[in-house]
């Protein structure tokens, strides 16, 4: 739970302020998982703080939902085109990402089960980013990711908005969006270290 606290924290992922009157203060709840490996043998203990999302209305918390998922389709054309091209081909998924979208409305959350403050009962957590299980945590995960692909010169597909394309003289990166999974190819190892080091931090 610290840990996952401290992830939080170094997010600087909300603040604690006043109980407004007039908002929706929607609850927290710890969620355990045990992570196994191909023996079924446990390997690690995971914890995710996340929201109660399911008590947000939309027209007022939210306006709309959004996940971006690949069809299996565009994901066999993608490994298809990597083989013939000779690509090596990573997947990567991104730790904390619904931690790293910037949030647009105003999300008010009770303080957290077991790390209440002895001072400020009465306070709650206003969220500055996203967390998981807000309704719009998705969109705008693929908000910022859009935005900093654009600004790293890729280019997007015209008919999937999933993939995006870097072309560097005769080198050449594709990248296919799957929620918070990645997977890229390239013809260049450079660019594929490179976009991986970029995309881990």
């Amino acid at each position: 739970m610290e840990e996952e606290m401290s992830q939080i924290e170094k997010n600087e992922t909300w603040e604690l302020v006043p109980r407004p009157k007039d908002k929706n203060i929607i609850g927290t709840k710890w969620v355990f998982k045990n992570k196994m490996n191909e023996d079924e043998q446990i390997i690690r203990n995971k914890v995710r703080l996340v929201c109660k999302g399911y008590s947000k209305i939309e027209g007022i918390d939210f306006e709309e939902t959004f996940a971006l998922v690949a069809r299996m389709e565009a994901i066999r054309m993608f490994l298809a085109f990597a083989c013939s091209k000779g690509f090596k081909v990573y997947q990567m998924d991104i730790k904390s990402t619904f931690l790293n979208g910037e949030l647009k409305e105003e999300v008010y959350m009770e303080q957290l089960e077991g790390f209440d403050l002895t001072e400020g009962k009465d306070f709650v957590y206003k969220l500055k980013k996203e967390l998981y299980s807000l309704k719009q945590a998705p969109r705008a995960w693929y908000s910022r990711l859009d935005h900093y692909l654009q600004q790293q010169n890729f280019k997007k597909g015209v008919a999937r908005s999933n993939l995006y394309m870097k072309m560097d003289e005769d080198k050449l990166l594709i990248t296919l969006v799957y929620v918070d999974d990645l997977i890229f190819a390239s013809n260049n190892d450079d660019m594929s270290h490179e976009f991986a080091q970029n995309m881990s931090k």
